[in-house]
């Protein structure tokens, strides 16, 4: 039922005013968030990428958007009926063109041409994803790679007309080229006509008599493609790197869909990276602790002399300002920050024991001094 359903502009996090670019940026979001390859065996996250794709195929459709907004759900639920829009059978305050969809909810066609004509119309094409793999080092400095993919392009034979090398595709003499034929029906209302798609070309308004071997008749194929892209420095794993007009080509002169690479980048074998900034554990001795001592620390350019100083306790932490990533879109650098552990020494020699036990009557003798000067 409709009132069970959440409101689209809820579903996909918009409001009613959101531009189509922040619905599809909304959606494309949210389609990757409960998508059941992310979500294997996750009922929920399918109940929900179901909603999701429902809201976005009416919010993106103007002619279903606005209904929408008109009407609710008995704008765009053929299973309203008539009472969709007005409430009732009559006429209400819907225009001629919501007329002529709650119609064709009954007939299987259309009152008047809007529905056969967006046919015809153009068509954006499918957006495409990949999943590239990098390394650590990949997705910090950048890199180029190349990607492949399987991508349906306009048929290079025929130029997307589906007919034969010599011949064009012919007038349907059904439709006389209209894609629509009409019909009359009895209904509730009394003998009516309507128009739907005709039956002998399909809605297309053209009948390919010698159809392309190459495409046999389709007028676009599916083939692979290589692509370089370009990685920015600084992408972490999770986010995705998309190319506008690399996905499947539009029909009818409609626009191609866009590329969505997903990023997958491998850990590192010693940093753990947290936003911009990097982190790692350095083992330093027990004298380098307690003497203070330059070390070396990792970066991912070459190692940095670091002044420890002395006295300092295990799991203390320190940080190399501007030594970690750089933001993709900016110029700021986050920070190395590496925490120290202690090594306690193994496999000791007499005279080192002999020393440490110097060092520990020395440290109590002198705890005994300061409680008697208290």
């Amino acid at each position: 039922m409709a009132d069970q359903k959440r409101d689209y502009y809820e579903v996909l996090g918009v409001s009613k005013s959101a531009s189509d670019s922040d619905i599809k940026k909304a959606y494309r979001t949210l389609a990757k968030k409960y998508h059941p390859d992310m979500n294997p065996g996750d009922k929920e996250a399918e109940v929900k990428f179901k909603e999701v794709n429902e809201a976005y195929s009416v919010l993106s459709d103007p002619d279903k958007k606005a209904r929408y907004d008109q009407y609710g759900f008995a704008g765009v639920d053929p299973n309203m009926g008539a009472g969709g829009a007005g409430g009732s059978y009559g006429f209400g305050g819907a225009d001629f063109g919501d007329i002529g969809d709650i119609f064709s909810s009954f007939f299987g066609g259309s009152f008047g041409t809007g529905q056969t004509q967006r046919r015809n119309g153009p068509v954006a094409g499918d957006d495409l994803s990949v999943r590239l793999n990098l390394t650590f080092e990949e997705a910090v400095f950048g890199c180029k790679k190349t990607v492949e993919y399987n991508r349906i392009e306009k048929c290079s034979d025929c130029s997307g007309s589906g007919a034969a090398k010599g011949s064009a595709p012919e007038t349907c003499p059904n439709c006389r080229g209209s894609g629509q034929i009409r019909v009359t029906q009895r209904t509730v209302l009394g003998m009516m006509q309507t128009t739907k798609a005709c039956d002998s070309c399909r809605g297309s308004g053209k009948i390919i008599k010698k159809p392309c071997t190459n495409c046999n008749g389709k007028g676009a194929v599916r083939i692979r493609k290589k692509i370089e892209v370009t990685i920015p420095q600084g992408i972490d794993d999770g986010q995705r790197v998309f190319l506008g007009g690399q996905g499947n080509e539009g029909r009818n002169g409609g626009p191609a869909g866009d590329l969505i690479i997903y990023i997958s980048v491998a850990k590192h074998r010693i940093f753990v990276r947290e936003g911009l900034n990097l982190y790692l554990d350095l083992p330093i001795s027990f004298a380098q602790a307690a003497l203070g001592a330059n070390i070396e620390v990792p970066t991912l350019e070459g190692s940095v002399s670091y002044a420890v100083p002395e006295g300092t306790q295990t799991g203390t932490s320190f940080s190399l300002k501007g030594k970690g990533v750089k933001q993709v879109k900016g110029k700021i650098y986050g920070d190395i920050i590496f925490t120290v552990r202690v090594k306690t020494p193994k496999n000791l020699t007499q005279k080192q024991k002999e020393l440490l036990r110097e060092l520990e009557g020395l440290e109590e003798e002198d705890g005994k001094k300061k409680k008697k000067k208290k």
